[in-house]
């Protein structure tokens, strides 16, 4: 296999995009490093500020083509987003480029402070710190893995990405891409070195970090993923405590305290005061505005309709006929249902001018999708009443109070009925092709059925949808203005974001290039839908 010396390629091309001053209006200062105050402040360069959830909303199910009439709001990377080409806008802030080097570029900071830390002989004083050294490792390389590559248990031999655990002092350095396991495993064991060490006490304000609870929630959604959910149960227990609901946001009462419609939401969903959001993550990102003003490919009214906000459930259908909060707390037009969650903060570096950066901030980890992973876990192990008490839970806190409880009967039979979703007659139940792992037909796939679904309502427009698209293998449709539609399947090399350009330059191993297939058919693409490989 090649091998690569050139993580960080485009360092400065990035620089010319980007600034220092938003994360400098965080409550932390960065320094030169030379004490243990100045380790925690090189601690905030540790997170990425540049994610895929942009490329990774278009790639999934959660948008359609409105037609060639419409417009894109990034033409070049929305076209080939959706349509399942490599993606080659680097100069964006939301391309795979950004990611790749905005992860790459956090995963250093973490390795200098790890490293700084050893130097001064490893005291206890600074096990915090080296906690959240760790868990920023292990996150960013989360990042990398889950955006580039297959998901875990796909094959043995899925390529991964390279794992760094040290500084690099050498202009050449070379290193494997290893495989999605062998990733896994050195994530696996950073985050288990940390979160015995995980303590709040020198984070200025913790949620700007993983601080404890955003630690043992990154855990949970981690051993979700690496398919260990006893410790997903444990970690999440940890985050929620005994009682849940307390720890949820009302909707019903939140949304009846905003007067000032999107705007509003889009300023407060990722408020750092509230109580379930674990951590936030400031972004340098358009997608405020690609996913509120494109109309080309946007979460249209059939997708709301038949699949997601408005699609009959537990809670009832339509934007009246429900007491889903979400239902009626939507913006936008036909091409571009949307609930505001991602606003736009802008920094001007003129104001004068009007120029300046558009930020995103992100919550990358909050209780309710913490609860979510917990009854992911119950259903895959059989428990079925704990996966109720958690949807529930989650149910409660997103729907009006006149919503009744629903039982374990309840949930069987109401996804039971449901027929599988096709082509021409979508429904809010994809076959699943477990990757790794099995479902069993009956109770625990209608569990998992509910569970997905809740996953994809809490986590829309935030592009993590695709990774519950890949560990359960289900097949994505993309219609298409004009032609026909492109079936993404099972084990569809383009279900991975194909490396940036001047990485594979570079002389690392690029991802296969298979196309997704135009074949209709969702059965045979769920088991087969390689067209032969470029």
């Amino acid at each position: 296999m090649r091998k690569t010396s050139i993580l960080y390629i485009l360092a400065g091309a990035l620089a010319m995009v980007s600034c220092e001053d938003f994360l400098d209006e965080t409550p932390d200062n960065r320094t030169e490093l030379d004490s243990e105050e100045k380790i925690t402040s090189l601690l905030v360069s540790a997170y990425p500020t540049h994610m895929p959830h942009f490329v990774a909303e278009l790639m999934s199910d959660n948008v359609m083509d409105n037609g060639s009439q419409y417009s894109p709001y990034l033409p070049s990377l929305d076209d080939q987003a959706y349509l399942y080409e490599t993606v080659e806008n680097e100069g964006s802030n939301d391309s795979p480029s950004s990611v790749w080097e905005s992860c790459y570029m956090a995963i250093a900071s973490a390795n200098q402070a790890i490293e700084a830390i050893e130097a001064m002989g490893s005291p206890e004083s600074l096990n915090p710190q080296r906690a959240e050294a760790l868990m920023c490792r292990a996150y960013g390389h989360f990042v990398l893995v889950n955006f580039f590559c297959q998901a875990y248990c796909f094959a043995d031999t899925a390529m991964g990405i390279p794992y760094i655990t040290a500084p690099e002092t050498k202009p050449v350095v070379h290193y494997d891409r290893g495989t999605v396991a062998e990733v896994y495993a050195k994530i696996n064991a950073d985050i288990e070195e940390a979160l015995p060490m995980l303590d709040d006490n020198h984070l200025t304000v913790p949620k700007y970090h993983f601080n404890v609870a955003a630690g043992y929630a990154f855990a949970a959604r981690f051993n979700l993923y690496y398919l260990k959910f006893d410790k997903v149960i444990e970690y999440a227990t940890k985050v929620l405590g005994a009682n849940p609901s307390a720890k949820m946001r009302d909707y019903y009462s939140w949304k009846a305290a905003i007067a000032g419609g999107a705007t509003e939401i889009g300023n407060i969903f990722p408020s750092a005061t509230d109580v379930n959001n674990l951590m936030v993550l400031p972004t340098y990102s358009l997608w405020g505005r690609g996913y509120s003003y494109s109309r080309r490919y946007g979460h249209g009214r059939d997708k709301c309709l038949y699949e997601t906000f408005w699609a009959s459930n537990l809670w009832g259908s339509g934007s009246r006929s429900t007491t889903l909060v979400y239902s009626s707390s939507l913006y936008g037009n036909n091409q571009n249902v949307r609930f505001p969650k991602c606003g736009e903060f802008f920094e001007y570096t003129d104001r004068a001018a009007g120029v300046g950066f558009a930020h995103v901030v992100m919550v990358p980890f909050r209780t309710e999708e913490t609860l979510l992973c917990r009854a992911e876990a119950y259903a895959l192990k059989g428990e079925y009443d704990l996966a109720t008490a958690d949807i529930n839970t989650w149910i409660k806190s997103h729907c009006a109070p006149t919503q009744p409880a629903v039982t374990r009967a309840q949930i069987n039979s109401f996804y039971s009925a449901l027929d599988y979703t096709t082509l021409d007659a979508p429904t809010i139940k994809p076959q699943l092709h477990p990757v790794g792992f099995e479902v069993e037909a009956g109770e625990q796939e209608n569990f998992v059925d509910c569970v997905l679904h809740c996953r994809r309502l809490e986590l829309i427009h935030e592009g993590m949808r695709l990774q519950d698209i890949k560990r359960y293998g289900i097949v994505v449709v993309h219609n298409v203005d004009g032609g026909e539609p492109l079936v993404l399947g099972t084990d569809s090399p383009r279900r991975a974001a194909q490396l940036p350009a001047a990485v594979i330059n570079s002389g690392i191993e690029p991802n296969p290039t298979g196309n997704a297939t135009s074949t209709p058919d969702l059965e045979s693409a769920g088991n087969n839908s390689l067209v032969a490989a470029e």
